[in-house]
């Protein structure tokens, strides 16, 4: 049981002796105890006066004695500050926490819940190849399910690969119009990047097809739309020549952005690319046999980008197989009368009393959308592994697709309503902006990776660390271990939720907020212990003394991982992670650095005695297993040398 546990369960039975209540431990408010006063954590006791009919002092008071007088072995003496009672844990009990964990490999890790979770997370698009937008998805997908398997839960990790739809036949008919057979083979490019290729390809020949009729458009000739466009198109227009304000050009540039996708849809290409979609999905045998070509490029592409990330799924989904899923529901949900059609024959559901609006399910053509799909897989996953939960790692700017999704899966009563839950990240940018995949400004996850590796070798070799005991494939391995660690970190230090700017100098600084900081620290314990020498005679060791600070206190921040786990399935937030194993490295760098008057105040190897040596490689090694804990939980390797 954790400190934390401890205190809650004998303020409880404090607050039952002494006032004739029952609450429960969630009722009972615990903080960490500020630098400025005596103790390691706070009760606060304002919600006690209520039936104490005391003062806040004066309840504190009470409960603090009863404390001390009945859990001596766990409190060791408190003090009040108004509503406040710090409370001093008895340093026994921080030395009995250390000898029973510090070596201890699995530390914080929780016994199974009997709760099964489903993680999904990367979702690409088989049009392109991963880019820097799918790299802190991945991260944070991967964390999440290794947080929660932390905390014992059954974790499912999923994929839902994106292989069918207009944005497929885009990269295909590019391909067909403009690649006069290249294949990855041919051309030396990998699968996934020669498919984004030609998506980009086809995105230029539209632009270029789209601008004769943009500019018919802005001189009124609407002669290649229908009715319906054109009096919308009119009316966009139309808009255009008002005055221009601040508020104006900001809903011009959107008026002009309706006009340009109105153009694009008409070009000659994109009708080609429709057409083609239509085919795919009637089973045309030489789109269909295109596809699966163009498809295994990509997935072959995939494979090697997720080995790199050290990434990977128990289970794959696939939009082609599960899009017939969503259509079978849609015909169910038209039998109920929950859809309805329109008299183009597109089916539609109406969420305007729910303050929402109609959403399309299905084209007057009989082709998919993505929500189509999108409730065949949660169907599907369902059917498969009836879980408790089903997370879906998707960008800030889904947000209201899944609100709706979950909203139509309620009116349908399908059984995974309840348990899904869309977690919801910020979009990553550049510091000079914004990536676009039309315009193939993304930058390349593989690139990404070569940068940041390059980058750690350079980085590590002008910091003038020893490397000639390395050999060539260690090297190689080192400067992979912290690349990849700096960017991991990097994009999982923020919290899920807000945008963010990669940097990828900032992000592999040896002495800021990033992993290699947090690596060397764990290099430097390893170093340590490999002087000491053989550790077994440290298993019967148990210290009696009196603790220093900084030892007192590693044990204590230590002793708080199982919390901060807990505290990271909560929040659904790695960031949480991030910024513990930062801290722990850093009072474990303050640890090691002290010196009073030029002489280490916490030397290890040459302690003032045998008991404090034996004493401080155990609270080393305790620090370098919740480390590498802690970093595991990110994805992160943590190097035996650095």
């Amino acid at each position: 049981m954790s400190v934390v546990q401890s205190i809650r369960t004998a303020a409880v039975a404090a607050v039952k002796s002494l006032y004739d209540q029952q609450v429960t431990e969630s009722d009972i408010s615990i903080n960490i105890t500020k630098p400025e006063f005596e103790g390691e954590y706070t009760i606060v006791v304002f919600t006690f006066t209520k039936f104490s009919r005391q003062k806040p002092e004066e309840t504190a008071q009470r409960i603090g004695e009863y404390l001390t007088t009945h859990n001596p072995e766990l409190i060791a003496r408190f003090n009040v500050v108004k509503g406040f009672l710090n409370l001093s844990i008895n340093e026994a009990w921080w030395l009995q926490f250390l000898q029973q964990h510090y070596s201890d490999v699995n530390i914080g890790i929780q016994p199974s819940n009997g709760k099964k979770v489903m993680v999904e997370y990367s979702s690409p698009n088989t049009n392109k190849p991963l880019h820097l937008g799918h790299l802190r998805n991945n991260f944070l997908g991967f964390s999440i399910a290794e947080i929660m398997k932390a905390n014992g839960f059954e974790v499912i990790k999923a994929n839902l690969v994106n292989d069918r739809g207009i944005h497929i036949c885009k990269s295909m008919l590019a391909w067909q119009l403009f690649a006069h057979g290249d294949t990855p083979a041919t051309s030396g490019i990998k699968g996934d990047h020669l498919v984004g290729d030609y998506y980009v390809k086809f995105e230029s020949v539209v632009k270029e097809q789209a601008e004769p009729i943009i500019d018919r458009v802005l001189e009124n000739d609407f002669r290649d739309f229908e009715e319906a466009d054109t009096e919308k198109l009119e009316k966009l227009v139309t808009a255009l020549h008002k005055p221009e304000t601040k508020e104006d050009k900001e809903k011009t540039t959107k008026i002009m952005d309706d006009i340009k996708e109105m153009s694009r849809n008409k070009t000659e290409i994109m009708q080609q690319a429709k057409i083609m979609l239509q085919q795919w999905e009637a089973g045309n045998p030489e789109v269909r046999e295109l596809w699966a070509t163009m498809n295994s490029w990509v997935y072959e592409g995939f494979a090697q980008t997720y080995k790199r990330l050290g990434i990977d799924f128990d289970q794959m989904y696939y939009e082609s197989e599960t899009y017939l899923l969503g259509k079978n529901l849609v015909a169910e949900g038209l039998n109920k009368g929950v859809l309805f059609k329109k008299e183009d024959n597109s089916v539609w559901i109406d969420l305007t009393a729910d303050g929402l609006d109609q959403k399309l399910l299905l084209r007057g053509d009989g082709t998919s959308v993505y929500m189509t799909q999108d409730l065949g897989t949660a169907r599907l996953k369902y059917e498969q592994y009836h879980m408790d939960r089903s997370l879906i790692v998707v960008a800030d700017e889904q947000n209201y697709h899944f609100k709706v999704l979950q909203l139509i899966l309620q009116k349908l009563e399908e059984p995974s309503a309840p348990g899904i839950l869309h977690l919801s990240y910020g979009m990553v940018e550049l510091p000079h902006g914004r990536m676009k995949s039309r315009e193939g400004t993304v930058v390349d996850a593989d690139d990404l990776i070569v940068e940041m590796v390059n980058t750690a070798e350079e980085k590590t070799q002008h910091a003038g660390k020893k490397l000639d005991d390395f050999s060539e494939f260690e090297l190689k391995e080192l400067y992979d271990t912290i690349g990849m660690g700096a960017m991991k970190f990097f994009l999982l230090r923020v919290d899920p939720k807000k945008k963010m700017v990669f940097n990828p100098e900032e992000s592999i600084d040896l002495h800021g907020f990033t992993a290699p900081f947090i690596q060397y620290a764990y290099a430097r314990i390893k170093s340590i212990l490999r002087d000491a020498g053989p550790v077994e005679a440290l298993e019967q060791y148990k210290y009696t003394g009196e603790l220093l600070p900084l030892e007192k206190q590693l044990i204590i921040l230590n002793e708080q991982f199982p919390g901060i786990l807990a505290e990271a399935h909560r929040e659904l937030s790695p960031a949480v992670i991030a910024g513990y194993a930062f801290q722990l490295a850093q009072l474990f760098n303050s640890f090691y650095a002290e010196k009073i008057e030029g002489v280490p105040t916490y030397s290890i190897l040459r302690a003032t005695s045998e008991e404090k040596k034996k004493l401080r490689l155990q609270i080393i090694m305790l620090t370098a297993h919740t480390i590498a804990q802690s970093m595991k939980m990110l994805g992160i390797r943590v190097p035996e040398r650095m």
